[in-house]
């Protein structure tokens, strides 16, 4: 499968880690020679609760023997769409009440920045340097990393940037603006957080000039930081919300979502504004309602707080700086990507899943579902103690050479 896997399916780095996955269930992923591996990274954020989730299967199986696809987004009223978007807006803060189904996080970022665009009239977007909001075109072009984009210029136009948490860069905000776009927690950049009632004050800038604020909880949404959305730690609401990942309870899907005076001017001047054949599919939004229902009828999300501490208590080593992140969503920074790299692969021969971020090479990700257990995370952290012990003994043997 391995040989196969490079020669038929296109890559996305040099270097794959290659795992041949037999299948997975609960914390674990098992490869084809029956080892397992703890899952800290869920699909990169993707798997809320873990793998083949008891409830999220059966919604799956029970769609399935209804429909599947039966017609494009927005035509027929389909119940398992319906009831998860009312479900959401009865749990999300007002004035935010209707949503827009999509296949992914980037179709749901290109939906939002369209839709700054159709409310205010205005064409200036603006992003943060280091952000990522997704890979197509439109996301790409709000992607405050030059290396990974300049191979594609040119992309939209009258984009512009600012830093994370810099108060002053508020001023580029404009009456010109049609919208600005932050991640709630940035996190290709390494999982900084907001400081200093930063998004508060994002939010009161853009009122004074009329611009949409559009918030990205690709990542932190759905439960990850002890809330249903990242922002309700925040003590403000955005006027566009940019989901996807967890939502899913492992299915691909992303949605946004903003005021119904808003959405609404989607459907007309021009009609069609946003279209998409399989956004809303009955059995992905099967899942996200199962999912959805999940974690607000159980304790998983407070939870994700207690296992956060658990984490914080458990990984101190010379070779760990600091911890960033919130809840399940975290980092543990090193000195060097070198170091990092060497730690994620001995707990991978070890059995411990671990990934990397997109623009911080010393982090190490740690996004475990949320259903992980104290016992898990405590397995799992010995694990990379005993990696860090043994790359810092190779350090030294090094250096003594």
């Amino acid at each position: 499968m391995l040989k196969d896997f490079y020669k038929y399916q296109a890559q996305t780095s040099p270097y794959p880690l290659g795992m041949e996955v037999s299948h997975a269930k609960g914390s674990y992923i098992y490869d084809t020679n029956g080892k397992a591996y703890l899952d800290f990274v869920a699909g990169v954020s993707a798997c809320t609760l873990g793998h083949q989730h008891p409830r999220v299967r059966e919604a799956i199986v029970n769609q399935l023997d209804k429909y599947a696809h039966v017609m494009v987004y927005g035509e027929y009223a389909q119940d398992p769409a319906v009831e998860l978007c009312k479900l959401l807006a009865e749990n999300t803060p007002a004035p935010l009440d209707k949503v827009y189904l999509v296949n992914s996080g980037t179709e749901a970022t290109e939906g939002a920045l369209k839709l700054a665009r159709r409310v205010t009239g205005r064409s200036q977007l603006i992003s943060c340097y280091n952000a990522y909001h997704g890979n197509t075109m439109g996301s790409m072009s709000v992607m405050g990393f030059e290396e990974r984009k300049q191979i594609f210029r040119p992309l939209i136009p009258d984009v512009d940037f600012i830093t994370f948490n810099n108060e002053e860069d508020l001023l580029k905000i404009t009456e010109k603006t049609a919208g600005i776009i932050l991640e709630t927690i940035q996190g290709g950049a390494g999982f900084i957080q907001p400081h200093n009632d930063f998004l508060k004050k994002v939010r009161k800038r853009c009122d004074e000039v009329g611009a949409l604020m559009i918030l990205d909880e690709i990542q932190p949404g759905f439960g990850r930081t002890g809330k249903l959305f990242g922002f309700q730690n925040y003590d403000m609401v955005p006027d566009v919300v940019v989901m996807g990942k967890g939502m899913g309870g492992g299915m691909p899907v992303g949605a946004f979502m903003a005021k119904s005076e808003y959405m609404d001017l989607l459907s007309h001047d021009p009609k069609l504004g946003h279209i998409t054949t399989f956004g809303g599919h009955p059995v992905i939004a099967a899942a996200c309602l199962a999912t959805l229902k999940e974690l607000l009828e159980t304790d998983l999300m407070p939870q994700a707080l207690e296992k956060e501490k658990l984490f914080r208590k458990l990984l101190v080593h010379p070779l760990i700086k600091e911890i960033r992140g919130e809840g399940l969503m975290l980092a543990a920074m090193t000195e060097s990507p070198e170091i990092t790299n060497k730690v994620i692969f001995k707990c991978q021969d070890k059995g411990l899943i671990l990934f990397w971020l997109l623009f911080e090479g010393c982090a190490i990700r740690i996004t475990p579902p949320l259903t992980l257990s104290m016992e898990e995370i405590q397995e799992g952290c010995g694990i990379i103690l005993e990696a860090m012990n043994e790359v810092m003994a190779e350090e030294a043997m090094q250096q003594d050479c």
